[in-house]
């Protein structure tokens, strides 16, 4: 086990005994949030540890920057959801990043931490992914700038994949390169296989119960529109059968590291939650027609990472595209023992894979650091 995550459980499994257990604040995970706080702070002379407001196509966004050394290249995680922020999620993963990259997180509109500082009803018409992509470029060109960087690496995540190719395809200028991990190429096409796979996995473990709930939604996808209802079902046992993580039936591991986020409090969390409800029930309906397969050309660099067992986006459906795809350079790195979520699931390849193959692409303007 991670030593820093060790720390942080044996300090809370003293939490009973502890004064930190009276914290004003109420969130029992106090203790281990002012452990990892303290482990987590960028202490070198031209390191970067800042977060600020930015206001992007109109809506005030949240971003965090952190890096060991500011003349490393910039590379911009883009999650996913859409609304599932991994800002508060960066602490488990990121760290060893930071020694190579300068990192920034950013909540996107209507999440995370950027739910609260807009007004929902007007901002839900302006969730489309067009607005997602526009604000990324926007962001790329306020880092740029702020930071003295020509160019930058993006990184999208599932969601974060629709916006950081879309971006890839309409600004190569600005990137070094794109990284995608569990890319989203046709999402109806996505849906229909996750659920093909996830029924097959029920009917061979015998699950009458999931059997049931799966065949109640067929056809799935229907025509039209997305259900987030249908969604729910479906991912339920996709999730149980490790689509989403693989060899775990839930992702729990994942989803309570924010618990022990150093930047993020229980009112924090609470507003996560919000801004994840709101994301999904205005976004996910206007997603089914999103597709990539027409691109067939891509005048930036482009790296896949995919775990061999990614069911939430089938890792098949992004590596065959990658094969029609022509680009200046193109990697397809596979994850053998994740499923959706490698920089969790086996973060020291993924690690590697970003020193190996993402790092260099920077060339000789940023040469690597050691």
């Amino acid at each position: 086990m991670n030593m820093r995550i060790l720390s942080a459980l044996m300090l809370l499994a003293l939490a009973p005994v502890a004064p930190a257990q009276t914290a004003p604040d109420g969130d029992v995970y106090t203790p281990g949030r002012a452990l990892v706080t303290d482990i987590d702070r960028i202490v070198t002379p031209n390191g970067v540890q800042e977060s600020f407001v930015a206001t992007l196509g109109g809506a005030r966004q949240v971003v965090s920057v952190r890096g060991a050394d500011r003349a490393n290249p910039i590379l911009l995680f883009i999650h996913g959801g859409p609304g599932s922020p991994e800002m508060h999620i960066a602490w488990s993963f990121e760290r060893p990043w930071e020694d190579y990259f300068t990192v920034v997180q950013w909540d996107q509109r209507g999440a995370g931490m950027s739910f609260p500082l807009n007004d929902p009803k007007t901002l839900a018409p302006t969730l489309t992914p067009e607005r997602y992509r526009d604000d990324a470029i926007e962001l790329i060109e306020l880092l740029r700038k702020k930071y003295g960087k020509r160019k930058i690496f993006v990184l999208g995540h599932s969601w974060g994949s629709i916006v950081g190719l879309s971006v890839a395809a309409k600004r190569p200028d600005l990137l070094y390169a794109y990284i995608g991990m569990g890319q989203l190429i046709d999402f109806r096409e996505n849906e229909r296989v996750g659920y093909d796979w996830t029924l097959a996995r029920a009917r061979a473990d015998g699950n009458a119960d999931a059997v049931r709930e799966l065949e109640a939604i067929r056809p799935y996808p229907a025509a039209g529109p997305f259900d987030v209802v249908r969604l729910g079902v479906e991912r339920k046992w996709n999730v149980h059968y490790g689509g989403l993580a693989w060899g775990r039936q839930d992702g729990d591991f994942y989803l309570h590291a924010g618990r022990l986020s150093p930047e993020h409090t229980l009112a924090d969390r609470k507003a996560i939650d919000a801004g994840s409800d709101f994301s999904i029930a205005t976004l996910f309906p206007r997603l089914a027609d999103v597709t990539f397969a027409p691109l067939t050309r891509l005048d930036v660099p482009i790296v896949l990472f995919l775990g061999r067992h990614d069911y939430t986006t089938p890792a098949p459906i992004a590596a065959a595209w990658l094969e029609r795809l022509k680009a200046p350079d193109k990697k397809a790195t596979w994850f053998e023992h994740s499923a959706h979520l490698p920089m969790i699931e086996e973060p020291g390849r993924v690690f590697a894979a970003l020193l190996e193959q993402v790092r260099p692409l920077a060339g000789e303007t940023e040469a690597r650091r050691r």
